[in-house]
């Protein structure tokens, strides 16, 4: 009982400090200020040297390091992480810091839906009730867009929650170690960024915040969040992702003094306010049918 507590606390270290590191991903990247394929370049090269020089120094001094790409499916989650990176880091240079992490967030709703046609694991009734919620917060974010400069950004966003939690399904479905698969998947974005440069070449005006951003900020955020599950369940885990959308945006409005709009700040309140209830319920229903000494709630 002691060890399986021991396991829990580590578990919500892991992920809690996880959840900090990532909000300073999105102010790092608009603090190096340049253009987004020579960000989004830079920021993959650095997360990927630095993912393959700890894996080869794990596995040469303990020899037990987990697979880099664990097989096919392993392989369908990095192109997924991948996928959804690209979305991410295009997303910060066409809507608003406030817009995008609040509909990041709705990717637990989608890991939901998911989860019920490839998995078979209905929703429940609170479940859909929070989904209806999420897709008015969604809405009102998005239709405060229309007809701005905003729209494709907010597109971009959902399509970047869409393919993460596609990740996440496949990652369950497995049961695999998929820790370094979510970081090696910058390989992909590191190609597309280097197809896509302009013929100017690579321009970032403060190169250095995205190079840490890069080659510390992201490989320990990915690397604790990813790992989390093994210790805690998947609705603490979701938890620990809201610091996010929460902090990132106050963190962006302190250095850039960008203030959201009135409707971004209705509809991530929505957002937030359905995720935490609904989050809270789904951590006190799993305890509950967890039976004495029994392992961790699926």
């Amino acid at each position: 009982m002691t060890a399986s507590l021991s396991d829990h606390a580590k578990g919500l270290l892991l992920t809690g400090f996880g959840g900090l590191v990532l909000t300073l991903d999105i102010p790092l990247i608009r603090l190096a200020s340049g253009e987004h394929w020579s960000v989004l370049l830079a920021r993959s090269a650095a997360t990927l040297c630095v993912t393959l020089i700890v894996w080869f120094a794990w596995r040469l001094i303990r020899g037990n390091v987990p697979a880099l790409v664990p097989g096919w499916t392993g392989l369908l989650v990095a192109a997924l992480y991948g996928a959804s990176s690209t979305a991410f880091l295009t997303a910060v240079f066409y809507t608003s810091t406030a817009n995008l992490v609040f509909i990041l967030a709705f990717n637990t709703m989608f890991a939901a839906l998911l989860s019920w046609a490839f998995l078979g694991e209905r929703p429940s009734l609170a479940t859909m009730i929070a989904m209806a919620f999420m897709l008015l917060g969604v809405g009102i974010i998005v239709g405060d867009s229309v007809g701005t400069g905003n729209l494709f950004g907010d597109m971009l966003a959902l399509v970047a929650a869409l393919l993460i939690a596609g990740a996440i399904t496949v990652s369950r479905a497995t049961g695999k170690d998929m820790g370094f698969a979510a970081l090696v998947a910058v390989a992909l974005p590191l190609l597309v960024a280097a197809v896509m440069l302009p013929d100017a070449g690579v321009w970032i005006e403060a190169p250095w915040w995205i190079l840490f951003n890069g080659a510390v900020v992201i490989p320990i955020a990915f690397f604790c969040l990813a790992n989390g599950p093994k210790y805690i369940s998947a609705p603490e885990v979701a938890m620990f992702y809201l610091l996010e959308t929460v902090l990132a945006p106050v963190w962006v409005w302190m250095i850039f003094a960008e203030q959201p709009s009135r409707n971004s700040l209705i509809g991530g309140a929505i957002l937030i306010a359905t995720l935490i209830i609904h989050t809270l319920w789904q951590i006190s229903r799993s305890r509950r049918r967890i039976p004495r000494g029994a392992g961790q709630a699926v």
